[in-house]
């Protein structure tokens, strides 16, 4: 009999016995891709840490060319020695183990083939087929190289016939003979074959069955039986419902003149006498008291039911207040991630509209990546509604474009401002016809039916239009930095070298203004300088000229190719200090009465815009600019040069754009600010006037916003308070007086009606999850009107505005100008408090002064009865002293 074991050998034999279990449950088998075929392969996920420590990290270590790395297996055994169960290669531990070799084979799954970042072979065959795979015949290597989704033919292969059953069922479809076949046997002799044959006529009636007669009779196979129906009518003469309406289209002005028929006095003397007449008076009188005092407390004429709602349009309803989403563009193609900086709508096709797109990067980064950007195209994109996926046009410039405008005399001419500081100049009056072709799909009234993004893929293949630029600026002579804003002017009028107005010769627009970073405003001509010359000049130089010009490039304005000179050049200079103001924005005088025409013209020529493309084509005003500079300069009287300038710094600037001479150096110099206040606490992005009033300026910059007066010095009509978000666009809207659109930077654009509040925004909407960089209202017709809202991840959003922001009340207008008035009002009495105050301040502070100065004249006896008040006061002091120091006693006397 053996000895007992003790229970504490028999405590430690369980435990183990239980590590045991746990370290075999522990390992279990690593999964492989058998099931795909690689039994060999076994994925792993590796983490940031453990690619650090192997040395193949992604991107730096590991790359598209070269995607695996050979890792020493002791290495990887230390690491499950070091780190256990936290090893990124603990569930594959037991193929490590196990690997015959010294290197492991780690393989980068980019496109997770195998569901994870990394697999690893766990085999040296499969190690040594991925590092070295056999050698693939050409016809092999030919059907590889061929890409996945192109197919490729393979012949028919025959098969031997399976029987379903079909032949039967052909079979029973099939006809068969079930008649027996009548046989005929026609001969004739054999001196008769190819002999020639003749016909005559003949009388049948004397030859001996000459004709068969074949008579008709009944066959009750073929009766038909006729059925009988009772059918009524009533003749009636022909009714029509027809209307018609006289339109007086040729309007005059007309008026007549008349003279009263009177009474004469016989008439006036019978009538006066009249028994007949007084009583009718009389009868009538109360009755016309009643009805006269009626319609001094209400209108009768009034139709309640207008006063009861007004009319709905036949979209939306009044309760809908927040904008739909219409449609939205974004470049797919796009090789880099842009953001759009400028928008503009076609101003004469429907759901056409044009977009300017720059790289997303700061300065240090376009200096740092200038040499990739230079490769890319910068492009100025036409989107239409009716193909949200590919752009219709698109115009090529040298650098990023951060502004442009159509021609309101031309809407094929645009200009646009780079952000080297250079002007470009396009003509896309050869590509009108494509783009008028496309403007009837975009119409609601014409079903469309979307389909998906990669149904359409395959039809992108057809030809993108690009348009070069026309035309450049001189680089020496024109902005050193980011054009920032552009205008045309008018075709009223145009401006000389001094900034005097002029009346327009040529009749159309052909200057511009542009304002840019480089503390500058310039204004442009497109006219030549100088007029053409009958001076000859070398054939051979007019021969390289004409080679130089590419083929697709409109010859339009190609006089200020490379040589575009500024007009004028305005500088504004802070006076106190060498320093300039830096503008962003400007607001012309005349950008009212342009904004006011563009916002009409789709709706005026809605029924005409055909055959204004015709006239617009037989004129082409640009290809002949040459035309009006011979004629004298007329200057207009009283014309305001005044303008708006936000700057950089947040500030709002009115000034004048007249230059003057220095009367020290004698140089032309610009005038200084008229006003200067500094309300924005940020760059001002926009500086618009109202559509409606055209001395009402919105300015948004910074985290604030604020409504100006011209020609009031005093501030602004309106400033809101600071925004938890900043501003970053805002635009008017095209029919409402008091509505205009804030866009923020995050994403939200904030809606407000001065009528409803003045403190804060009548609504915010979310639109997108970035910054909005530009906002373009744009109205169809009165029932239909959108708003373009562009975001810094290139996407263009297009909203349906509702009813309620879209319709005006009754009395819009008139309460809105009201409003004006009344914080003017306001205004000019808290100015007139300041002025008071100032007033009394210096009152108080002159009076001080002479106090201070004043010189007292007094008398003699009155300098005597002082110096004995002073003796007295002293006496009494000096006997205080002494009886306080116990010397005298109370009733003696000094």
């Amino acid at each position: 009999m053996g000895p007992k074991a003790s229970p504490k050998s028999s405590k430690r034999s369980k435990k183990a016995r239980n590590e045991a279990k746990k370290a075999v449950a522990e390992e279990e088998e690593p999964v492989n891709m058998e099931s795909l075929g690689h039994p060999e392969i076994y994925p792993l996920v590796l983490t940031t840490k453990t690619q650090e420590i192997f040395k193949c990290r992604i991107d730096e270590d590991i790359t598209d060319e070269e995607p695996y790395k050979l890792i020493k297996k002791q290495a990887i055994l230390e690491d499950l020695l070091n780190r256990a169960a936290v090893s990124d290669f603990h569930p594959v531990k037991k193929v490590i183990r196990e690997y015959p070799g010294d290197e492991i084979l780690l393989v980068y799954d980019k496109d997770f083939k195998y569901g994870l970042n990394f697999y690893i072979f766990g085999t040296e065959e499969g190690k040594e087929n991925y590092l070295n795979p056999p050698e693939v015949s050409e016809e092999q290597d030919e059907y590889k190289e061929l890409p996945e989704d192109l197919y490729v033919y393979q012949p028919p292969v025959s098969k031997p016939w399976v029987s379903l059953g079909s032949e039967k069922e052909i079979e029973e479809e099939s006809v068969k003979d079930a008649r027996r076949q009548i046989t005929y046997l026609i001969s004739r002799k054999r001196c008769h074959f190819g002999a020639p044959v003749t016909f005559s006529d003949q009388n049948a009636s004397r030859v001996k069955d000459a004709y068969i007669e074949c008579t008709a009779y009944p066959d009750k196979n073929f009766t038909l039986k006729q059925l009988e129906q009772d059918v009524g009518t009533q003749v009636i003469p022909q009714v029509k419902d027809m209307s018609t309406q006289t339109k007086w289209t040729y309007p005059k002005n007309a008026t007549t003149q008349y003279y009263p028929r009177e009474f004469s006095e016989e008439e006036k003397e019978i009538l006066g006498q009249s028994k007949a007449v007084a009583d009718f008076l009389h009868s009538v009188c109360t009755s016309v008291e009643i009805a006269l005092q009626q319609n001094e407390l209400l209108n009768t004429f009034t139709d309640d039911w207008k006063l009861l709602a007004e009319e709905e349009g036949s979209f939306g309803d009044k309760s809908d207040t927040h904008l739909k989403e219409y449609q939205s563009f974004t470049d797919l193609h796009s090789s880099t991630e842009k953001a759009i900086t400028c928008v503009c709508w076609h101003p004469t096709i429907y759901g056409l509209i044009a977009v300017s797109v720059a790289v997303r990067l700061s300065y240090e980064d376009r200096v740092h990546f200038s040499g990739k950007l230079l490769l890319q195209p910068s492009l100025i994109l036409f989107w239409s509604f009716s193909d949200p996926i590919h752009p219709q046009l698109m115009l090529e410039s040298p650098d990023d474009i951060f502004c442009f405008k159509f021609c309101p005399s031309d809407p094929n001419i645009i200009a646009g401002g780079c952000i080297n500081g250079q002007i470009i100049m396009w003509d896309i009056t050869a590509h009108a016809d494509r783009i008028e072709n496309i403007k009837a799909g975009g119409s609601r009234s014409k079903k469309i039916t979307l389909k998906p993004i990669f149904l359409l893929e395959p039809e992108s293949n057809k030809e993108t239009m690009y348009i070069r630029h026309c035309a450049v600026s001189s680089i020496e002579h024109g902005h050193r930095k980011v054009i920032t804003d552009i205008h045309w002017l008018p075709d009223t009028f145009e401006v000389n070298r001094m900034g005097h107005v002029f009346e327009n010769r040529s009749g159309t627009c052909c200057q511009l203004v542009t304002c840019s970073a480089d503390c500058t405003i310039c204004f442009w001509d497109i006219r030549p300088m100088k007029p053409a010359t009958t001076a000859t000049q070398p054939t051979e130089k007019k021969k390289e000229e004409s080679i130089e010009i590419p083929f697709d490039v409109p010859s339009t304005f190609l006089h200020l190719d490379l040589a575009w000179k500024p007009l004028a050049r305005i500088k504004l200079s802070k006076g106190e200090s060498t320093l300039d103001h830096c503008p962003t924005k400007v607001s012309m005088n005349e950008d009212h009465a342009l904004f006011r025409t563009q916002g009409n013209q789709l709706s005026a020529i809605k029924g005409f815009s055909q055959t204004k493309v015709m006239k617009t084509e037989e004129i082409r005003p640009y290809q002949n600019l040459e035309a009006g500079l011979s004629n004298i300069l007329k200057p207009i009287e009283d014309f305001c040069t005044k303008f708006f300038v936000g700057t950089e710094e947040g500030e709002v600037m009115y000034t004048d754009w007249r230059l003057e001479r220095d009367p020290d150096t004698g140089r032309l110099i610009s005038k200084k600010p008229k006003s200067l206040y500094t309300v924005h606490d940020g760059a001002v992005h926009t500086v618009q006037r109202s559509p409606f009033f055209n001395d009402i300026i919105l300015t948004v910059g910074g985290w604030n916003l604020a409504i100006w007066k011209e020609d009031i010095m005093t501030g602004p009509l309106l400033q809101s308070c600071c925004a938890p978000k900043r501003y970053t666009s805002g635009h008017w809207s095209l029919t409402r007086p008091g509505v205009f659109y804030i866009g923020r930077e995050d994403g939200y654009i904030d809606i407000w009606d001065i009528l409803e509040k003045t403190h804060e925004p009548a609504q915010s909407q979310n639109i997108c999850i970035t910054m909005i960089t530009y906002i373009k209202p744009w109205t169809y017709s009165a029932k239909q009107q959108f708003v373009a809202i562009a975001d810094y991840y290139g996407t263009l959003h297009i909203l349906e505005i509702p009813w309620t922001l879209s319709r005006p009340s009754a009395n819009e207008l008139s309460s809105v100008n009201y409003y004006f008035e009344r914080e003017l009002k306001h205004l000019e009495y808290v100015q007139q408090r300041k002025d008071i105050r100032e007033k009394e301040r210096r009152d108080m502070e002159l009076e001080m002064e002479k106090k201070k100065t004043r010189v007292y004249t007094k008398s003699k006896e009155q300098m005597e009865a002082e110096v004995k008040l002073d003796y007295e006061s002293y006496l009494e002091l000096e006997k205080a002293v002494l009886i306080s120091l116990g010397l005298i006693k109370v009733t003696e006397k000094v």
